[in-house]
């Protein structure tokens, strides 16, 4: 990640949140955190200024606390009272990790896929500092909307997204939670937002008037995913369990399905063979009465032909007889295949019995649906890992 802040040509910005720094109620715990927060993501407080719009970014964890924690929440009001000071010329845009008060059972719009979740507080105990809260307290979010005004405050923590309108002196003010996108921490709907600040909008959008478009973005149903991945293995294991071991020529019907495709061929061919015989025969010029010509088709001597009823086949003088052979009926490859498996053996044995046949066959195809799965995971899992892990193979 310092990597990245170094060389991307895109500025990255961070946003510390619960589970970076903890609540109020830890740092009294493990002061430590916030300067290892620090050293490695730079400030947790600060703003800057994209197009003419002023995002401000504010660690919203240590804005509720006790005496205890006077020095970070110290901080965190400073800074914002400073820039509350300010230019008041460009829009605001409030970045938070801990969503503003909302009143318990708020709608949040028509993107939410969970139940809302209402306001808890968990005190580490007397002036020791939160340990937990779903959204700031109402005190809190009235004096952090008088002070910096914003036009529209972004906020996550909920995991899911909602859209509620504070109301406030100097009007309305649109707060998006967004959800997480990984549907993993209970998010079935992953999703970002696309934001776009500065003075050329669209016509047609109702923030142009503040300089900041949004859009939220869904992703793809992750649960969709893994279903089609577990159809597609159920799939892969009944054709391995099921597939005839002597190919599709062992299934019923299969041998005269094939036989009845090659006389549709062989039969098409003959057709187009005799077409191209009659389009290629020789015509001559004949003039009648009148002196008019007429194109005639010469007639063609053909050899005459051997007797249907006896063709060669093979070498020599070996005859076969069509007419000998409709008499006999061709067994099934299936039905070959079991008379052979029951044939004595030479040195006069007894045969193994059906029940430990069967169990044979079984154990002998289970083994193959195995083997045929550790090849497919053999040559997929590497590639799998590869695709998952990218970033640390090309570093």
């Amino acid at each position: 990640m310092s990597e990245q802040r170094t060389n991307s040509h895109v500025p990255i910005y961070y946003l510390s949140g619960n589970h970076d720094i903890g609540y109020s109620g830890f740092h009294s715990v493990h002061p430590k955190v916030i300067s290892r927060y620090e050293k490695e993501f730079g400030p947790r407080n600060y703003h800057f200024l994209s197009g003419e719009v002023d995002f401000v970014v504010v660690d919203a964890q240590t804005l509720d606390g006790g005496a205890k924690q006077s020095k970070e929440r110290a901080s965190t009001w400073e800074f914002i009272k400073t820039l509350s000071a300010g230019n008041e010329s460009n829009p605001k845009v409030l970045l938070t990790h801990i969503p503003l008060y909302r009143p318990d059972n708020t709608p949040c719009g028509p993107h939410r896929s969970s139940p809302v979740i209402n306001q808890r507080i968990h005190n580490a105990g007397m002036d020791q500092g939160i340990r937990y809260q779903n959204y700031l307290s109402k005190e809190t979010s009235d004096l952090l909307l008088r002070l910096l005004k914003p036009t529209l405050v972004l906020s996550g923590h909920d995991h899911d997204q909602c859209t509620v309108v504070h109301s406030t002196t100097f009007g309305p003010v649109t707060e998006h939670t967004l959800g997480t996108i990984s549907w993993q921490q209970g998010n079935l709907y992953p999703s970002f937002m696309l934001m776009s600040a500065g003075p050329k909008l669209t016509p047609n959008s109702t923030d142009s008037i503040h300089g900041v478009l949004t859009n939220l973005c869904f992703l793809p149903k992750q649960t969709h995913i893994y279903i089609w991945y577990i159809f597609q293995f159920l799939i892969t294991v009944l054709l391995l369990v099921f597939w005839p071991t002597n190919g599709l020529s062992s299934l019923p019907y299969m041998n005269k399905f094939v036989s009845f495709m090659r006389s549709v061929g062989a039969e098409l061919f003959s057709r187009t063979k005799e077409k191209d015989d009659e389009e290629d025969g020789e015509y001559e010029m004949v003039f009648d009465a009148e002196g008019s010509m007429h194109l005639v088709k010469k007639a063609v001597t053909r050899p005459p032909r051997t007797n249907s009823d006896s063709q060669t086949m093979g070498r020599g003088n070996v005859v076969a007889r069509p007419t000998a052979r409709k008499h006999q009926t061709e067994p099934d490859s299936s039905v070959l295949v079991e008379m052979g498996s029951e044939t004595p053996p030479e040195d006069g044995g007894k045969l193994p019995r059906p029940s430990k046949w069967n169990i044979r066959k079984v154990l002998q195809r289970l083994f193959r649906v195995v083997k045929s799965i550790v090849i497919i995971a053999a040559l997929n899992v590497p590639l799998y890992m590869m695709l998952l892990f990218k970033d640390w193979i090309d570093r």
